[in-house]
């Protein structure tokens, strides 16, 4: 019989994506997979304590930086580490640097923890992200050597077929949907070691009629109008959406939050 793991603690690192958005809640503030999943650890083991260090837009330099050694002084049973992807959307990357970044991250967080684990990023289909892609995949095969090197897990979330599907990201096209985070808690929840609740996660949606030609270019003039424009002039004077935030749950403490 396989024993089922009983972790009591969980500090998430990284950017917008393990920080919740688009996973908007009722009162403004935002969820994510990193909170679902949270939730769900917490149901089965009383006393829980969790801990979320993301910020959106934050490069991995700034991971670094900033999240690492808090992560580590917290010694909990599991780190989540998703970064770097914002690097590659960069104008002008270096991914050699990117690279050693991430793998200094590894190198201090899984020894402070009993599971350490990666994530090769989910990407949604469309021609805005195809020239940034050799780099997401560079990114993601250094993801991989890493874990092998030092025993971590890697949540293949580039490689599931149903988050590629556009309608599992929000009008900026950037960050996932509610749906879509429900469907990353789920794979984290699987990879490390707890019964299966959703086995078709990786399924796509039932196929729909597209949208017709006209209403595309509404939603392209809107999505250009309201975020990609200002997207653009970010990258280009080297500004941050997550400039003067700070982390939503920046210490290690008893959780109980939404299950889906």
């Amino acid at each position: 019989m396989q024993t089922i793991p009983r972790y009591t603690s969980l500090v998430a690192l990284g950017d917008s994506f393990t920080e919740g958005m688009s996973d908007l809640l009722p009162d403004g503030s935002y969820r994510g997979w990193a909170d679902l999943l949270a939730a769900r650890m917490a149901a089965r083991t009383p006393g829980f304590r969790y801990a979320n260090l993301a910020v959106r837009g934050k490069l991995i330099a700034q991971i670094v930086d900033e999240q690492v050694g808090p992560a580590v002084a917290m010694r909990p049973d599991v780190i989540t580490l998703v970064g770097g992807l914002n690097d590659t959307l960069r104008p002008k990357c270096d991914m050699g640097r990117v690279r050693a970044l991430l793998e200094e991250a590894v190198e201090r967080l899984a020894p402070a923890c009993e599971r350490l684990v990666l994530m090769r990023s989910p990407g949604r289909q469309g021609p805005v992200l195809e020239r940034f892609r050799p780099r997401m995949e560079e990114l993601f095969a250094c993801v991989d050597e890493l874990a092998a090197r030092h025993g971590a897990v890697v949540v293949d979330l580039y490689g599931a077929p149903s988050l590629a599907d556009p309608r599992m990201w929000d009008v900026d096209r950037l960050h996932l949907t509610a749906e879509g985070h429900r469907r990353v808690a789920e794979a984290v929840w699987q990879t490390l070691g707890h019964e299966v609740d959703d086995p078709e996660w990786r399924t796509p949606m039932p196929t729909t009629p597209p949208p017709g030609w006209t209403a595309r270019r509404v939603a392209d003039a809107r999505f250009a109008r309201q975020h990609l424009l200002p997207w653009i002039g970010r990258r280009l004077t080297g500004r941050s959406s997550g400039d003067g935030l700070t982390p939503k749950r920046p210490d290690l403490l008893p959780y109980e939050g939404p299950t889906r």
